[in-house]
C-alpha cells in the first residue's frame, strides 16, 4: 500500500525543517577579534508546524468515473523564529556570557564578580602596604 498523501506531505515539511534548523543556528561559528578574544553567538529558536488535508469526492466524480476512491487535498505551512540571546566571549583565561537582553543587570553583576572582587584585593593590598611604610613597620 503507498503511502497516504498527508505523510508525503508531512515528510516534506519535516525535511525542509530540518535543514533550517540545526545546532549552528542556535550555537553560531565562533568569531575571532584581532585582539584574540573569540565571540560566539547563542540564539533561541522556536518553530511551529502545521499540516492538514482531507478527502472529497463529489456526485459528478462518482457518475462520471464509477468509483468510490476520493480525492485528496491538503497543505502545511511552518513558522520559524531566530532570537539572539546572548554572546560568548572567551579571552585569555576569561569566559564571559554577555546577554542582549537590556535588562539583564543581574547577569552581568554575576560575570563580572570574580574580576571585581579581584580588583578590591588589590587595591587593599596597595593601602595595607602604604599603611605599614608610612608607620616603619
Amino acid at each position: 500500500m503507498a503511502d497516504h498523501p498527508i505523510e508525503t506531505l508531512m515528510n516534506t515539511a519535516m525535511e525542509n525543517i530540518k535543514k533550517m534548523v540545526d545546532v549552528n543556528t542556535i550555537v553560531g561559528d565562533a568569531v575571532e577579534t584581532k585582539d584574540g578574544s573569540v565571540i560566539i553567538p547563542i540564539s533561541k529558536v522556536n518553530f511551529g508546524f502545521a499540516a492538514g488535508g482531507g478527502e472529497y469526492s463529489s456526485k459528478k466524480d462518482k457518475k462520471k468515473n464509477n468509483s468510490e476512491d476520493p480525492k485528496f487535498s491538503g497543505g502545511s505551512g511552518a513558522g520559524v523564529m531566530l532570537q539572539p540571546m546572548a554572546f560568548l566571549v572567551v579571552k585569555e583565561n576569561q569566559v564571559r556570557l554577555l546577554p542582549v537582553n537590556d535588562n539583564a543587570v543581574i547577569e552581568r553583576l554575576i560575570n563580572i564578580a570574580p574580576e571585581l572582587i579581584e580588583q578590591i584585593k588589590g587595591f587593599s593590598k596597595k593601602e595595607n602596604n602604604g599603611d605599614m611604610r608610612n608607620r616603619g613597620f
